[in-house]
């Protein structure tokens, strides 16, 4: 069975993360939205300011801004194999587009994954981290086994490490909540196919137990 795959899940509860183990593990193609959004925010045009502004004020972005990208990313060579949607859909009418959209281009979701966690936790996640511009490696300022060995540098590159804008306290706590209320519901839409996990065990506990369902059908 293709391993086409939805992740859903409230800020820092490590999506990207364990999207980015199963990307290498099974090649698949990892599709994130916030990175979409974060790619076309740089442009100098209308659309990445607009974007650029609500994502720094927690915002959401509108689904016909999130849907025309994705749709264009879906189409690429490497969703052929099987892809990862990682931040999206983020409620039931994100859902009904994104079924719209997957059948038009003849492709379907085969498992869903809720990662769930604890918010003081996540918002530590969220607010501490800190990332290389030159090679990506990812930091966080809270935790001892993720700061780098020496304060604000890249442990690799030796270049200043940068902090997201959006990766404030508040703006952290209106995305959270924002995300928590808008995605219940997303839950029931997608019972049949939904596996929730406690992300809150750390980053191996968390990916050995996806491995295990996926490789068990």
């Amino acid at each position: 069975m293709q391993k086409n795959i939805i992740f859903i899940a409230p800020p820092a509860a490590g999506k990207g993360t364990q999207s980015e183990i199963l990307k290498n593990e099974f090649n698949l193609a990892h599709i994130s939205t916030g990175d979409l959004l974060r790619e076309e925010s740089k442009k100098d045009n209308d659309l990445g300011k607009y974007i650029k502004e609500q994502m720094t004020a927690g915002n959401l972005i509108s689904d016909d801004i999130v849907t025309e990208l994705l749709e264009k990313r879906l189409q690429n060579d490497d969703c052929n194999n099987g892809y990862i949607l990682d931040g999206y859909p983020r409620n039931v009418n994100q859902a009904n587009i994104l079924n719209e959209l997957l059948t038009k281009l003849d492709k379907q979701i085969n498992y869903v994954f809720y990662l769930s966690i604890d918010k003081d936790i996540a918002m530590k996640r969220a607010c501490g981290r800190l990332g290389c511009p030159k090679c990506g490696k990812i930091y966080n300022m809270y935790f001892e086994e993720m700061k780098p060995s020496v304060s604000n540098v890249c442990d690799k590159c030796g270049v200043e490490l940068n902090h997201r804008d959006d990766d404030n306290e508040e703006s952290f706590n209106k995305r959270f909540d924002t995300y928590i209320n808008s995605t219940k519901p997303l839950l029931e839409y997608y019972k049949d196919l939904l596996y929730t996990i406690d992300s809150g065990l750390g980053k191996e506990k968390t990916s050995e137990t996806i491995n295990k369902i996926l490789t068990k059908k």
